[in-house]
């Protein structure tokens, strides 16, 4: 039987990020959405009467699909954490893409999935890795100004938690107060404070290194007496 190596064809569009990770491949996502790990066949056969299994961690059954029959519509044996969470791509089997979506994404989605097609010889099988919990975008607010500077609060989250800088329209990285870590909720918050002297846009970016992952907010601070000062210069 020809062999039918598997890439990573990513034909729809991808929640959350999607990079190559030894292996296999790396999807990072933010807790509660959806996650789509990618699986095609390189030479786009048509599966429809295939079959082909996912696992996570090498044991828990995530979905199956066997000809038309698959874990949302009479195959049993779909572990109870995957349980009315997953679906496939119907329209593009034909394509080969044996793609599926987690929905709603746990911190215990993370880990290491494969997607195999057993009746292929050899068997052959594809490796992605999820990890649930980017930080979301950072939350900031001025807490307390005057004409002449203005007190800057930034508070992210995230599984690990990420570090946060401030900076600002330069990319230069401001000086700010000791991070303050708080819990809420079951999640650990991280919270950062800065003084601002000047009227520019000033940004606060969370950084997951083992992830990989940096996101960020801007805020544009105004300040009065920069204004009034101006004024009366001209």
């Amino acid at each position: 039987m020809e062999l039918l190596p598997l890439v990573c064809l990513c034909l729809l569009s991808c929640s959350g990020e999607t990079s190559a990770a030894g292996d296999g491949v790396r999807v990072v996502v933010k807790e509660d959405d959806d996650a789509v790990l990618p699986c095609s066949l390189s030479t786009k056969e048509d599966i429809t009467r295939k079959l082909f299994d996912w696992k996570k961690d090498g044991q828990k059954e995530v979905f199956m699909y066997d000809a038309g029959t698959h874990h949302n519509n009479g195959l049993s044996g779909q572990h109870q954490q995957f349980i009315d969470r997953v679906s496939h791509f119907q329209d593009q089997l034909k394509n080969g893409n044996a793609s599926i979506k987690i929905h709603n994404t746990k911190m215990a989605d993370s880990g290491n999935y494969s997607c195999f097609f057993p009746r292929l010889q050899p068997i052959q099988t594809f490796y992605i890795e999820l990890v649930v919990g980017a930080a979301p975008e950072p939350y900031i607010k001025i807490i307390d100004e005057t004409n002449d500077w203005s007190l800057l609060q930034c508070e992210a989250h995230g599984d690990p938690l990420p570090t946060v800088e401030w900076k600002d329209s330069d990319n230069n990285t401001l000086n700010a107060e000791k991070p303050q870590i708080s819990e809420r909720g079951g999640r650990s918050y991280i919270t950062v404070k800065t003084t601002v002297t000047k009227a520019d846009n000033y940004s606060c970016v969370a950084t997951q290194e083992t992830i990989s992952h940096q996101i960020g907010s801007e805020i544009y601070v105004h300040l009065a007496g920069q204004w009034f000062l101006n004024i009366e210069a001209t």
